[in-house]
């Protein structure tokens, strides 16, 4: 990893590491060594807990270095920090793990894992949220003459809700879901200029060629994908990470729309503390401006 790519991978020193959340995400983009105590430590994390830094390296098959090395990119000083931060996840009463749908499931097994999944994606993205770059985005919002949303498929949704969201509290917006108004919108962006990319994947080829040219425009872009390591990464000025696992049976599903959701939801509640009065105002004219559509 490169050091900047470390220090985004970081916590803020508000934050408190978790280490498997953590651990998922930043795997790819790992070197080979390091993947290999980080492929170690979620298939015997219980163990590793009580494990030495020399019985870990050598079970990995790596030096110590490399299980230091591994634990400062996940944020932790050492392996001790890193250790407490997992010994701490072992016991969490809320941790679910997630499990894929099997073909001899009954409904009620599947039914659970549905929801443990959905769960999962909403404790491992917030384990993962950072405050930094959300308080980048919140400022990028309220500084910019023009905010473009991109998203295809089920992260159109998403560019629907933050527009949405951004319209009840009288911020001006405009969703594009479709490649060819989106390719158009972004060529018309400048230097004064947001475009906020959702993909989960992070290398949805039109969305990654829209933020690409929206970047060329000078425009600020920020990406909230579940892929830090992504074609897509590579054009954020602003990052935020989902940590929704996508499966078989929840390729596009609600893991990952609800991670995406939720950061925009935090993202909403950002606006609306940093301008309280002001939001407060929009939000109820906007809820008066529907009062009479309801029975």
């Amino acid at each position: 990893m490169e050091p900047n790519e470390v220090d985004r991978a970081r916590y803020s020193a508000s934050q408190t590491p978790r280490c498997l959340p953590r651990l998922k995400v930043l795997f790819p983009q790992l070197r080979p060594s390091e993947q290999r105590v980080a492929r170690h430590i979620l298939d015997h994390a219980p163990e590793v807990v009580y494990s030495s830094i020399t019985e870990v390296a050598e079970q990995a098959g790596v030096s110590e270095a490399t299980v230091i090395r591994l634990c400062r990119a996940l944020g932790f000083g050492g392996f001790q920090e890193l250790k407490i931060a997992l010994s701490r996840e072992m016991v969490a009463p809320e941790r679910h793990i997630h499990q894929d749908i099997q073909r001899g499931d009954d409904l009620a097994t599947a039914i659970r894992k549905v929801y443990q999944a959905n769960h999962q994606a909403l404790d491992d993205t917030l384990a993962n949220l950072q405050v930094r770059e959300l308080d980048a985005l919140i400022r990028a919002i309220r500084n910019s003459r023009r905010i473009h949303l991109y998203g295809s498929g089920t992260s159109g949704l998403s560019a629907m809700d933050a527009h949405y969201k951004l319209m009840r509290i009288g911020i001006e917006s405009m969703p594009y879901t479709d490649v060819h108004w989106r390719a158009s919108g972004a060529a018309l962006l400048g230097p004064d200029d947001l475009a906020i990319v959702f993909s989960h994947s992070g290398s949805t080829k039109d969305v990654v060629d829209a933020a690409a040219l929206a970047k060329r425009r000078g425009a600020t872009v920020a990406a909230i994908t579940n892929r830090r390591q992504s074609p897509l990464a590579r054009y954020a000025d602003i990052l935020l990470v989902t940590a929704a696992e996508e499966t078989p049976f929840g390729s596009g599903g609600i893991p990952s729309i609800i991670a995406q959701l939720s950061i925009i939801d935090a993202l909403f509640v950002g606006l609306c503390l940093a301008d309280y009065d002001k939001a407060l105002e929009w939000l109820e004219r906007t809820a008066e401006g529907v009062r009479p559509l309801k029975y």
